[in-house]
């Protein structure tokens, strides 16, 4: 079933880094994270059309110690701040994804405080994993309980006592209602209980029958996790290796391996849209990471043609490095500024654009069925089809220009390569050739189609003198029976949610009050914000 992550491309940010905040809560009010306003152009360059936020909750370190789940962190904003935040992303076609750090908490969390001063006669005992007065903590808590990892500043929560999972998902319930949030990613998903996951899905999906909920997993079957009861989505952690790992060796075959495992026809996470990244706030840069800084280029090919979700690391777009040291990940979490970006490889950041504008224009790429077609050491082709279009991705990882051949099927006559426009003819077996680090983009067709890299989005802003933060207008979260408005004045009666049966497409099926006439409407343009008189409304409201 097509969904809106398929169709998407995510922009990674660490808020506490990207923004320069102090490293320890200083309690003091400061409206940081306001900036992420300033690179929406930026983003809309690169054709980003998610943005997942990792911990912006009030924290006392690094934001994955929280202390209070309803709160935005003072270091970043407030409340107030961040769901203006959400309303501009939203109005420039950007979904939001928030860290769901639900596994564990900080020792500052106001339910531990209350352990720490009432002890036994604390109400809140319950509420984490393994706490008993039978000794001390290594912290020196006249009591002990389990840290996540063997880190005791991480309170691991009891996620089988009723009032946490409460406490937990009323948080959830206001991320959505007042922010708007499209999906969470789950820390340390392979440690949580998995009975919570079932009633978070069950909770979101009320709410939100397309919110996503993507876990996050190093090891192991994604399929215990990512199934049709928990969660959605977990990161591809095998692939991320497998692709910087086969430019490195330069062997094609172990990311080729990886890929055919996973998604060929019958592969075990054929039906999963998992979450494909290069780097993030726990690993090396993929810049350091690779040997040859030549491959740069082609390892996001590989990762915009898989399939899965692609996530661009917030400064990786630059090739920018940083390794993780011995226990300090600050230099994977720096601040960053537009203009300021330091070495900044601005062809590589065109590139990108290039890449997400490609992806954006091809359903292949997004709901496609996955093949190798030409596998060597330095060399690689895989496909990609969908209703028709078929798209190989061909790869050269060689200083040397070589050539790669493979069978076209199909009734078109060319192979158009959408990175350069060059059309190749289409003989049943091709031979294509390939500069040295590069790539080509093959589009099976006549030879018309082309995609149009200089058409650039508008950049649409919530104007605070036209309403305030409180009143801002969110996108409706979810369109259910029952009388809406449109903006014009007409009224509509909505009967149900459905899908096209040729594409998928999701539909609003409506009978117009005024004609009698029944219509159906793109849901997406259903639950989506417009302008009126100046001022951001809902297209169609149930207010």
């Amino acid at each position: 079933m097509k969904s809106w992550i398929n169709q998407s491309m995510i922009y990674h940010i660490y808020p506490l880094g990207f923004c320069g905040c102090p490293e320890y809560n200083d309690g003091v009010q400061s409206y940081r994270l306001d900036k992420v306003i300033d690179w929406i152009p930026h983003l809309k360059e690169l054709n980003i059309n998610a943005v997942y936020f990792g911990p912006v909750f009030e924290s006392t370190k690094h934001g994955y110690d929280t202390k209070d789940y309803y709160k935005i962190d003072v270091r970043l904003g407030d409340n107030k701040s961040f769901k203006k935040i959400c309303d501009t992303l939203h109005a420039n076609g950007i979904k939001i994804i928030l860290d769901g750090v639900f596994n564990h908490v900080g020792r500052d969390f106001w339910a531990f405080k209350d352990v720490q001063q009432n002890k036994q006669g604390s109400m809140y005992c319950g509420w984490f994993h393994n706490l008993n007065f039978g000794g001390q903590s290594p912290m020196g808590d006249p009591f002990w309980y389990e840290g996540w990892g063997g880190y005791y500043d991480l309170v691991k929560l009891n996620l089988q006592n009723s009032d946490v999972v409460e406490h937990l998902l009323g948080a959830v319930g206001l991320w959505i209602d007042e922010f708007g949030i499209d999906g969470l990613r789950l820390d340390a998903a392979d440690c949580v209980d998995m009975n919570f996951f079932r009633q978070l899905k069950d909770f979101c999906r009320k709410k939100r029958p397309d919110f996503w909920l993507m876990g996050e997993i190093i090891h192991g079957d994604y399929t215990r996790w990512a199934n049709g009861d928990m969660l959605d989505s977990v990161t591809n952690y095998e692939c991320y290796k497998g692709i910087y790992s086969s430019h490195n060796d330069h062997n094609y075959f172990e990311i080729a391996h990886s890929l055919q495992r996973q998604f060929s026809q019958g592969g075990i996470y054929a039906d999963l849209c998992l979450y494909s990244f290069l780097d993030n706030h726990d690993v090396d840069r993929i810049a350091s990471h690779l040997k040859d800084k030549n491959h740069l280029k082609n390892v996001y090919t590989i990762m915009y043609g898989m399939p899965g979700v692609p996530s661009i690391y917030y400064g990786s777009e630059w090739g920018i490095e940083a390794r993780r040291t011995r226990n300090d990940d600050r230099p994977l979490r720096p601040e960053l500024n537009l203009g300021k970006i330091p070495n900044a490889n601005e062809e590589l950041n065109r590139y990108i654009g290039k890449l997400g504008k490609i992806r954006k224009s091809l359903e292949a790429l997004q709901f496609g069925n996955f093949k190798n077609e030409y596998i060597r050491n330095e060399q690689l082709v895989f496909s990609r089809s969908y209703h028709g279009q078929t798209v190989y991705i061909a790869l050269n990882l060689s200083v040397n220009d070589n050539e790669v051949g493979f069978n076209a099927q199909g009734n078109f006559s060319k192979l158009t390569d959408v990175l350069t426009g060059r059309i190749f003819d289409n003989t049943g077996y091709v031979r294509i050739p390939i500069e040295g680090y590069g790539a080509r983009i093959l589009v099976m067709n006549n030879g018309e189609f082309s995609i149009d890299f200089d058409e650039r989005e508008k950049i649409v802003t919530v104007d605070e003198k036209e309403e305030t933060v409180e009143e801002a207008v969110r996108p409706l979260t979810e369109v259910k029976k029952g009388r809406y408005r449109h903006y014009t004045g007409k009224e509509c009666e909505v009967l149900c949610v459905c899908h096209h049966s040729e594409n998928d497409e999701k539909l609003v099926v409506c009978l117009d009050r005024e004609s009698g006439k029944y219509c159906a409407y793109p849901y997406e343009k259903f639950v989506a914000l417009t302008k009126k008189n100046g001022k951001t409304v809902r297209t169609f409201s149930n207010e």
